[in-house]
């Protein structure tokens, strides 16, 4: 065996070769199996609860005005979905569907127009029914022999080729999965054993069947049975000869963990981030890189098959990610305060972002060290002077002032300072106010 290794001769066998010739590897995984790795039911359990804990609101888009509206499919949808799934079960479903089997389904119960209920059905009892044409394509759904309309259902598809099927992990990565997956087995069948070896024996002389069985019967209680009383004797002229490695000789330590960690690449999910290690920085881009596709997914399921005809144009269902990204919400402020200050956008552009209402404000906030402009009227009013000038127009000649701010609501304080207050154009200034008359 030394002069083999020396000249480069010696073959060892693969974690894999051992695995399929101990007939422990299986050729495919399905979903629950995939659960049983603890990787997979880690990334799967984060995915789910984080979208499942984020609340779903419907908004009303009415040019540049954003405003939150009470609806009952709200209620549906966050608290009480009318089936026997909440609303936060409801959503975990659908997210653990769309990751491992590729479609999630949900059947909506309707009375007229109106949502009654939202039933969530497992990917593994709902059967498609597609026609052949590749361009206009249709498709029926199909659940315990009954069939439905597209529109009947949501469906949160991922990496569809045709609107009516997805593509989920456990068929797109299942060669990965099967290794991790069979050496998780192939480690239990080893603290089963305790660690024996599997092997042949090699006999000089020819045993007799009585003979052979009795020594099956022997190895047969030995790794079947935890009684560490359990011995074999091997006759004179009988040997054990080694067939396969230990656990450590295989690195199966290694291997679990390379196998974690590729698998935390299938979800998109850092290792960092699953053992609560990870930096903010960590945390908010696996937040981008891996929450907020699967977020515009399912509100795009939703605006599709939630909303009627006439409401699609103004109306959208999207999840409040505010607590999400409650650690960033600090850098967005200080980034909305960078662009007040430098006049790059406006008080009522920053809240129609953060789908808040508009207040409605009509001036441009410029800061006291610059002016005011009015872009409906052209007027530029300069606070520190209080003068109020049209553009195009010239100063007056004798007082070099060009007219007086007039008080418009919701525009302009109609005070400058602590006791006068700046008339409205057309009022007679030399009548005098209550203060200024004498006694």
């Amino acid at each position: 065996m030394g002069i083999l290794k020396w000249f480069g001769l010696e073959k060892r066998q693969t974690l894999e070769e051992i695995l399929i010739n101990g007939g422990v590897l299986a050729t495919s995984v399905s979903k629950a199996q995939a659960l049983n790795i603890p990787s997979v039911a880690a990334c799967v359990e984060l995915i789910c609860s984080t979208v499942a804990s984020l609340p779903i609101q419907l908004y009303k888009e009415n040019d540049k005005e954003v405003k939150p509206i009470t609806d009952p499919r709200v209620a549906l949808l966050n608290d009480d979905t009318g089936d026997t799934l909440d609303g936060y079960q409801w959503k975990r479903s659908m997210v653990e569907d769309y990751l491992l089997a590729g479609g999630a389904y949900s059947y909506i119960k309707r009375a007229r127009n109106a949502v009654k209920s939202i039933h969530f059905v497992e990917n593994s009892l709902v059967g498609v029914l597609k026609n052949a044409d590749p361009i206009d394509k249709r498709y029926q759904i199909q659940v315990n022999g009954a069939l439905y309309r597209d529109f009947q259902f949501i469906k949160l598809l991922r990496k569809t080729k045709d609107g009516a099927e997805g593509y989920g992990i456990v068929r797109e990565n299942n060669v990965a999965l099967s290794v991790a997956y069979n050496s998780m087995i192939f480690h239990e069948s080893m603290v089963k054993t305790g660690g024996s070896k599997k092997g042949f024996i090699k006999a000089q002389n020819r045993l007799s069947k009585d003979a052979i069985d009795e020594l099956k019967l022997a190895w047969s209680n030995l790794y079947a049975n935890n009684n560490e009383s359990n011995v074999i004797v091997l006759n004179n002229g009988l040997e054990f000869q080694e067939a396969s490695q230990t656990s450590v000789e295989l690195q199966l330590n290694e291997h679990t963990i390379t196998n974690s960690a590729e698998i935390c690449k299938l979800f998109l999910v850092p290792p960092r981030v699953l053992s609560g290690e990870a930096s903010e920085a960590e945390y908010t881009n696996w937040i981008k890189t891996c929450i907020l596709p699967i977020l515009a997914a399912f509100e795009t399921a939703l605006n599709r098959d939630m909303l009627l005809p006439s409401e699609k144009e103004k109306y959208y269902f999207s999840f409040d990610v505010t607590q999400l990204l409650k650690g960033s919400i600090e850098q967005r402020f200080m980034a909305y305060q960078m662009a007040l200050n430098s006049g790059f956008m406006q008080i009522d552009e920053i809240r129609y972002k953060e789908d808040l209402p508009p207040l409605d404000l009509n001036w441009i906030r410029l800061g006291l060290q610059d002016v005011l402009y009015f872009p409906k009227t052209e007027e530029v009013y300069t606070p520190n002077t209080n003068k109020l000038a049209k553009m195009g127009e010239e100063a007056d000649p004798t007082t070099g002032e060009m007219g007086q701010l007039p008080a418009q609501t919701g525009q302009i304080p109609a005070e400058k300072g602590p006791d006068k207050a700046v008339p409205p154009k057309g009022t007679d200034t030399n009548v005098l106010t209550k203060k200024e008359q004498k006694p």
